[in-house]
């Protein structure tokens, strides 16, 4: 057992090494990780659905040869379907429902050699700051099992943090996977719009301010998973721009001499805790010494503006997607199957006439070009990933009368990553930094449309700077 843990402490690629010597096989690194889920997710309440069986069927037969052969996985269950496998999005209303097929993402997956073990819990279909559905309990952090481990990739990111996997699939809307990854002391990286597929279900959600891709242990996990996985699928309506190499590639690649711009004031005018703003201070020294031009900027465009148009089409999205659901079941669904905040939330984007949807449209495409402009003269936009540490779990508890007022508030509590969804940029999460209470505060690296490389590159080198994967929270799987 002692040989497994230390297998098991590794990130993706390492294990998925050890199996390509055969010094461990995929059997083995399934029971480890399945004993690893028992060992602390009556604490944390990460995984809500165990596919035990569905892995040792899936490691007893040939494992296709990729990047991830063997390795355990969790997919987060919003979006991304496994066949046969109950899928709720966090929902009652979806408590029974079984998908006929795999999504195209979950297909790569297994492509790739990944080995599903189960799902992740996450807040009604994925609305939210925080992961504390009505219908599977909070999941807690596990650097302090008071707190949200963030939403709504939350199940996922507080997996890894314990050490139960070292990769689980994520989601990303407004922040799903960067919020979590800063809540929880791991890496969270939302690429480029439309980088990962979303079929055959879908083109894209909400508008495409929706990403697929994971939460991770290492850089290196992160940019060979999004090789993997990467490109479009047939008939996407659009596709980001190819890569000129592999992300592999780029993480062995030195950045150069990057300028990067810094600023701790949000968008909104909303206060940045000292925690963050220290975080982030930090941050711009740290890349400061590793030789890069970092100043103080931020763009110039109407925040306001932007906040209102990615209100009315989250809002339009989550009423489309109560409305999907039901025509996908064939039944009606009614406030009574959803929570306060989502059935509200929806009830604001029904009121919500086509032209109206447009003109929000019209409004987020010219915030963005403002913000587009920006990265002409820099590289990076370096910001705290969240305006405070990890809140108390119940912080978010929803006010059934005004569902806006809580977004408001959950934006203060996220006040920048959903810019990056607006403008399609790939964006990142870093944990370079815990504060006095031993919370992890994460460090969000925005870069221009379609390169993920310099995020990459830049990455890398500032895990080797101040490393963290040696940083195990007090709920950790390694320890139990």
């Amino acid at each position: 057992m002692g040989r497994l843990d230390d297998v098991m402490s590794l990130d993706a690629t390492g294990q998925a090494d050890l199996v390509r010597k055969r010094e461990v096989t995929p059997l083995e690194l399934l029971e480890a990780a399945i004993a690893r889920v028992e060992s602390v997710n009556a604490i944390l309440n990460a995984v809500v659905t165990p596919m035990y069986d569905y892995a040792r069927e899936a490691a007893r037969a040939p494992i296709p040869v990729g990047p991830f052969t063997g390795v355990p996985f969790l997919m987060k269950d919003l979006v991304a379907e496994v066949a046969g496998v109950r899928f709720t999005e966090g929902t009652a209303f979806l408590r029974d429902y079984l998908p006929k097929e795999d999504s195209e993402l979950v297909r790569r997956y297994k492509q790739a050699g990944l080995i599903i073990i189960g799902k992740t819990n996450l807040p009604e279909l994925g609305l939210g700051q925080t992961t504390e559905p009505r219908l599977f309990g909070p999941t807690r952090n596990p650097w302090d099992t008071t707190r949200t481990p963030g939403g709504s990739s939350g199940g996922s990111a507080a997996a890894v943090a314990a050490r139960i996997v070292p990769m689980a699939h994520g989601n990303d809307a407004g922040g799903s996977i960067r919020n979590p990854a800063s809540c929880c002391g791991v890496f969270g990286l939302k690429p480029t719009r439309a980088r990962n597929p979303l079929g055959p279900l879908y083109g894209d959600i909400f508008t495409g301010l929706v990403a697929e891709h994971a939460l991770t242990l290492s850089v290196r996990d992160s940019a060979a998973l999004l090789d993997a996985t990467a490109g479009p699928a047939a008939g996407d309506p659009y596709w980001a721009p190819p890569p000129a190499r592999s992300f592999l590639q780029e993480v062995t690649t030195r950045p150069g001499r990057l300028r990067i711009a810094v600023s701790w004031r949000t968008p909104l005018g909303t206060e940045v805790h000292p925690d963050c703003v220290a975080a982030v201070q930090d941050a711009a020294t740290l890349c400061s010494e590793l030789g890069h031009d970092v100043s103080e900027a931020s763009p110039t465009f109407n925040a306001e503006l932007l906040f209102q148009a990615c209100t009315t089409i989250s809002s339009s999205g989550f009423a489309w997607a109560i409305a999907d659901w039901g025509r996908r079941t064939g039944r009606t669904p009614t406030s009574e199957d959803f929570e306060a905040y989502a059935w509200g939330f929806a009830e604001r984007g029904r009121q919500i006439a086509a032209p109206a949807y447009l003109l929000a449209l019209q409004d987020l495409q010219r915030a963005v070009r403002d913000i587009a402009r920006f990265f002409t003269d820099h590289d990076i936009w370096l910001t705290p990933t969240l305006g405070e540490p990890p809140v108390l779990l119940g912080t978010f508890t929803s006010p059934t009368e005004d569902p806006i007022a809580l977004r408001r508030r959950m934006r203060a509590f996220d006040p920048y990553t959903y810019i990056s969804n607006a403008a399609g940029q790939p964006a990142m999460s870093v944990p370079l930094h815990w504060n006095r209470d031993g919370l992890p505060i994460g460090t969000h690296f925005m870069g221009r449309f379609g390169d993920e490389a310099t995020l990459f590159r830049l990455a890398a080198q500032l895990e080797e700077a101040r490393p963290w994967a040696g940083r195990c929270p007090p709920v950790c799987a390694s320890r139990a």
